[in-house]
């Protein structure tokens, strides 16, 4: 019998949710592909058809958790109206709230990323083009009614924007003020300083400013007698002088012969220390913005 397209997004929505529980209590490493699909209520084969590894799971985890924000963002009452700060803030906190029932799963997210970081980065994260058009459509509507500068760098900014919420999910985990008050101090406080700096269009003007600086040493260094020959002299020096693995074809040189090998060594190897278990984080309630 075939499956629909709603009874798939409801067996992937079950599957994240156990691995989420599952992981919260007997730790990512400690959980088996077979064991979240047993909680899910599927068969051992089926889980793969939807997820091929656990941090595939996560990475689906994160989507749907951004991707639900950014619904709970855009259908807040009243939303167009918001000024841009308004906005950049509803959405990161709304991405929080999202978070906030699983603080402890998300703790150990973090740790995985930071343990096994090229892991997670190889996995594509669908949410992160939805940011980047949410923050660009804000800048957009920011620059038409004139609350900010022109800005020639929308599209890169939605994707900063994507590298900051990590920063200030990382500082929410770290964070033991009541109603995580330092939290909400630190997103008012940078997307304040942001939102002026992109109202008196400073932040174009040190790109500009940048660009100048750049192009003008680059035009210097070119020109003969500037130094750069002698600079790609040095580096080429001192790469030179890096040590090296020798070439299996050169031939032994005659002026140093070489020094007899020392005997072989039967290697040893450190035994692995047990990963420590990351501290259940209690949960606090995340007051309203």
């Amino acid at each position: 019998m075939k499956t629909t397209r709603q009874q798939q997004d409801a067996t992937r929505r079950q599957i994240v949710a156990s691995a989420v529980d599952l992981m919260t209590r007997q730790g990512f490493d400690g959980t088996t592909m077979k064991d979240i699909a047993r909680a899910a209520g599927i068969g051992d084969a089926t889980i793969y058809k939807y997820f091929p590894t656990k941090d595939r799971i996560v990475v689906g985890y994160l989507d749907d958790t951004v991707q639900q924000a950014l619904a709970d963002t855009l259908q807040t009452p009243g939303f167009d109206g918001y000024g841009l700060q308004e906005k950049l803030q509803r959405l990161t906190d709304a991405v929080l709230e999202r978070l906030l029932a699983d603080r402890e799963f998300v703790a150990q997210v973090r740790g995985l990323a930071r343990r096994s970081p090229l892991s997670m980065l190889a996995e594509p994260l669908a949410a992160r083009q939805g940011l980047r058009d949410a923050v660009s459509s804000f800048l957009e509507a920011a620059e038409a009614s004139g609350e900010i500068e022109p800005c020639d760098f929308k599209g890169l900014a939605g994707s900063l924007y994507t590298d900051y919420l990590a920063g200030v999910v990382s500082y929410w985990l770290a964070d033991t003020s009541d109603e995580f008050a330092d939290t909400t101090q630190l997103v008012d406080l940078s997307l304040g300083v942001l939102v002026q700096a992109l109202r008196v269009g400073l932040v174009n003007r040190v790109a500009q400013l940048g660009g100048f600086v750049l192009r003008s040493q680059m035009a210097r260094m070119a020109q003969h007698g500037s130094g750069l020959l002698g600079m790609l002299q040095l580096a080429r020096q001192t790469l030179g002088s890096a040590p090296s693995a020798p070439s299996p074809r050169s031939a032994p040189s005659a002026r140093s012969p070489e020094p007899p090998a020392p005997p072989p060594r039967r290697a040893t190897r450190a035994p692995r220390k047990p990963a420590a278990a990351t501290p259940a984080a209690p949960h606090k309630k995340k007051s309203a913005p």
